[in-house]
């Protein structure tokens, strides 16, 4: 199964209701703000934010907030300094759990976070506990319609750079370096290929399976975790089965 249907990420809430989308929409704020902090509010000079721009297009963020964002991280409409923190941990039948945050409260969100794990079994541990079992990488998925030959995105992909393609039921996975991400994807549109989810990811180097009951109580810590406004990505090593992974 694909990455963005097993592990979860902002991704994960795509299509749900419209306060999930409401939510969504905040969350890719913060990562313009954070970008356009960074590297400037050109999108021409600044890759970073390029990159968000693409996600929040994939969301159907309107132009108007996209624009807006920028403007305010970029001062012109008053800003707010975002911080990175990264938390690690461990839920339910010792599966390893990343959060990503933004946030301009670290003892709030810390709280939130902690709270989270705790509720459902869960517990923080040290930086560098888990992230050990994950692999960053590029990941572009590609919907199959329109008779879409996977022979040829398979060549194509690869030619471009991909180290690996995955073909799925409803899509087809290209992963690539992170640093190849952006020029893989660029070449993949050019070739006609319509991309649903380019970003990058952090996939686990081994998945753990969980019988139902702890596998409830994960799923509702998870849950927990990608409601909180200052949570933007959650990772995890737990198979999710396919109800759960498509909704």
């Amino acid at each position: 199964m694909s990455g963005h249907s097993k592990w979860h990420n902002i991704q994960a809430t795509k299509g749900k209701a419209d306060a999930a989308r409401s939510k969504i929409f905040t969350k890719i704020g913060r990562e313009i703000a954070v970008a356009v902090k960074t590297g400037g509010p050109d999108l021409n000079s600044n890759a970073s934010l390029r990159a968000v721009v693409a996600k929040a297009k994939q969301n159907n963020m309107p132009n108007d907030n996209i624009e807006r964002s920028i403007k305010k991280a970029s001062g012109e409409l008053g800003s707010v300094n975002y911080e990175t923190i990264v938390y690690e941990g461990y839920g339910v039948g010792g599966s390893a759990v990343i959060v990503d945050c933004l946030t301009d409260n670290k003892n709030r969100t810390a709280g939130d976070v902690r709270h989270a794990f705790d509720k459902h079994g869960g517990s923080l541990g040290s930086s560098g506990c888990v992230s050990y079992m994950f692999e960053r990488k590029g990941v572009i998925v590609i919907p199959r319609e329109g008779g879409l030959d996977s022979d040829e995105l398979m060549l194509a992909a690869l030619d471009a750079g991909a180290k690996d393609v995955v073909e799925l039921d409803d899509e087809i996975e290209v992963t690539t370096l992170p640093s190849d991400l952006e020029s893989v994807k660029t070449a993949l549109e050019n070739a006609g290929y319509r991309v649903a989810i380019s970003e990058i990811d952090l996939v686990p180097n081994m998945t753990v399976d969980l019988d139902e009951g702890k596998l409830a109580s994960f799923q509702k810590m998870i849950d927990v975790l990608e409601d909180l406004d200052d949570v933007q990505n959650v990772y995890h090593n737990v198979n999710l089965p396919e109800s759960e992974e498509e909704e």
